[in-house]
């Protein structure tokens, strides 16, 4: 479940079960050190947290030296590392990648590294870039996590094209939570989840089942995506909720799917 640092988020994550994983985001805004702080405070309450590790909040190695510090003392195991949204670089760091080979110079007892992955493309890095980046971080991290994606059979074949090009990392597949709409689709649009929109339009039966409550529940994409998740070569470790912080909505939806397929 992927939260992002908000008031009252603390609150909402009572509904989760002990133990549960929650990926804390990386404010282009507010910077790490908001993550690290409410990362701490999950800790205390019993969470196993993944903190984002933006390169574009990070300053220099010697910033990365005690965040690094900062996240052993807490005993976290698995940090993800995003390039970041933020429009210009607080620092040295530009890009994932920058950051992992610093990551990779320091001693550290992170058990796994996580890093993005972009079925649909991103708006400012072409294709055959994308897979090329994720060949060289696939030395040093363990792991990824792709963006949202409306499109089972996009994702699909992005996948197996990405294992015919040598990229042998265990993928957890993002999937959009429980959300009003509106509130998706504005999202989608701002991180480049493009083919997958064009692609509702392209098929208006689809796209009027998309649409015909206020609210988004994924359980046909989960559905076509199960062809995808028993295909080995796919190699799909699970499912990464982005919940936009409506955690109780998105986690009663996931209560009810497991207790469906059980």
């Amino acid at each position: 479940m992927e939260i992002f640092p908000a008031p009252g988020i603390v609150e909402k994550l009572s509904v989760l079960e002990p133990g549960s994983y929650v990926a804390v985001t990386c404010s282009p805004s507010k910077g790490v050190d908001e993550t690290l702080d409410l990362t701490a405070k999950l800790i205390g309450d019993g969470f196993r947290v993944v903190p984002h590790v933006a390169a574009r909040n990070v300053r220099d190695k010697d910033h990365l030296r005690q965040i690094m510090k900062h996240l052993g003392n807490l005993q976290v195991e698995s940090i993800f590392v995003p390039g970041g949204d933020r429009p210009k670089p607080e620092g040295e760091f530009t890009n994932s990648w920058q950051l992992l080979s610093a990551i990779d110079e320091i001693d550290h007892e992170f058990i796994q590294i996580g890093v993005g992955a972009h079925p649909e493309g991103h708006p400012d890095v072409d294709k055959d870039t994308l897979f090329r980046e994720l060949e060289k971080k696939q030395s040093i991290c363990h792991y990824m996590v792709t963006q949202m994606c409306f499109d089972a059979d996009i994702l699909g074949s992005w996948l197996r094209d990405m294992r015919s090009r040598g990229i042998t990392l265990p993928v957890w597949v993002g999937l959009p939570g429980v959300i009003g709409r509106s509130r998706l689709l504005a999202a989608s649009f701002r991180i480049g989840v493009g083919d997958s929109l064009r692609y509702l339009r392209k098929k208006p039966s689809i796209a009027a089942q998309f649409m015909k409550s206020s609210t988004y529940y994924p359980d046909e994409l989960v559905l076509k995506l199960a062809k995808y998740q028993a295909d080995p070569v796919c190699d799909i470790a699970g499912y990464h909720l982005f919940c936009f912080n409506q955690v109780e909505a998105t986690e009663k939806w996931r209560h009810a799917s497991v207790e469906a397929l059980e």
